[in-house]
């Protein structure tokens, strides 16, 4: 399992810690378990990744920087609720629901998306694409900065927000996992 979510993550450049924690858990690990275990595989795979992109010079670090403050925050806000979720006895079912909830999610989005394409494409319809300079809701956000290597001026609220809903989620858990296995 190991190898082919290797593979995949790789050849995608998709963390395999969404692939590999439900497939060991379908072979009947537990949740808790499979969370953690999985955290060397995500470590192993996202430090090769960001060699790999830092030697072609496709970091920003800023862009970086500032997701991870909010990657720090969300992973502190992940432990705490796996601490919490633990004490209550619910950490099994949570991230059972959570992956669930998540691959479904994904899986019915695409499925949207592909339908609304596959519909346009018979219409005869073209896809209509932004054009540049136009401006959505995210843009009139207070606190810009720029990302120089990114090219684009955009409020960090939004950058942040998505490290805090990441920092939360599988990766946290994981590292959440595994700081409770060392504590006990």
């Amino acid at each position: 399992m190991g190898i082919a979510v290797g593979f995949i993550s790789g050849m995608f450049g998709i963390g395999g810690g969404f692939l590999m924690t439900p497939l060991l858990i379908f072979v009947g690990i537990a949740p808790a378990v499979a969370v953690a275990s999985v955290s060397s595989h995500i470590a192993a795979s996202s430090f090769s990744g960001a060699l790999s992109y830092w030697r072609r010079r496709a970091i920003d670090p800023a862009l970086a920087g500032v997701l991870l403050c909010g990657g720090v925050i969300g992973t502190a806000a992940g432990v705490w609720l796996f601490t919490l979720l633990r004490a209550l006895g619910q950490l099994d079912l949570m991230i059972s629901l959570s992956y669930v909830t998540l691959l479904s999610s994904v899986g019915s989005l695409m499925v949207w998306e592909s339908s609304r394409a596959i519909l346009r494409a018979r219409r005869g319809e073209m896809t209509t694409l932004r054009r540049p300079g136009s401006h959505v809701w995210i843009h009139g956000l207070p606190l810009k900065m720029r990302f120089k290597r990114s090219k684009i001026y955009l409020s960090v609220i939004p950058v942040v927000m998505i490290g805090i809903i990441i920092g939360s989620s599988a990766p946290s858990w994981a590292s959440a996992a595994a700081s409770f296995w060392c504590r006990c």
